[in-house]
């Protein structure tokens, strides 16, 4: 009896502890423009992009991002349209991460980006809040999967996004993880990302400085 009390506390404590980073979570919704006069350690594909745009939805639930990208071309000069992915009706990229991806030479993962990507491997990415898993099977290019999974930290004042996307090349299964650390500065007005991309060709580390729209 006592060890069933015990173990009925612990839970009760969990979920009390849920509740409360559940209400006073930081809400990103909004649109966000990267600034990249501020950013630092960007790849030569967020460079060379003339905007790069998120569009954020959140509830208690899920988080949701949409990235729009425009203009640009391949790091290093050279013919902006080669290799180029079909652009929609207003002449928008049509970006593979989360948070985009656009230019550059052709990646391992299917899409765009230079070592280890600055995207999260979909236009459209939802997370669940709650701290669970989000599986997305991939219907063209190399196939795979994607691994979406979102964590409050910092009592919610930040959210950590990972990505982790595995995909066939040449025969061989590879995986390449993007993780995203999320926090909003300037009361509101200027959201901060430390992204970290890991695959193949190797790490790297960028801050994106994006502005409230």
């Amino acid at each position: 009896m006592k060890r069933f009390l015990t173990g009925c506390a612990a839970v009760f404590m969990f979920l009390a502890g849920a509740l409360i980073v559940s209400a006073a979570s930081t809400n990103f919704s909004g649109t966000w423009v990267l600034d990249k006069s501020r950013s630092q350690g960007l790849p030569p594909q967020i460079e060379n992009v003339e905007s790069y745009t998120m569009t954020v939805t959140q509830d208690e639930q899920q988080l949701t991002v949409e990235t729009k990208v425009t203009g640009g071309g391949r790091p290093g000069g050279g013919d902006p349209g080669a290799g180029r992915r079909p652009e929609g009706a207003n002449g928008e990229r049509r970006p593979e991460g989360a948070g985009g991806q656009a230019g550059g030479r052709r990646s391992e993962g299917g899409g765009r980006g230079g070592r280890g990507g600055f995207g999260m491997g979909m236009p459209t990415a939802t997370y669940k809040l709650d701290g669970t898993e989000n599986k997305i099977e991939s219907t063209g290019g190399r196939g795979g999967a994607a691994i979406l999974k979102a964590q409050w930290k910092d009592g919610g004042k930040a959210l950590e996004l990972s990505n982790s996307r595995t995909f066939n090349v040449q025969g061989n299964e590879m995986t390449r993880t993007t993780k995203d650390r999320w926090e909003l500065t300037d009361g509101g007005k200027t959201l901060k990302v430390k992204r970290t991309a890991d695959g193949p060709q190797g790490s790297q580390d960028s801050t994106l400085i994006f502005t409230r729209q």
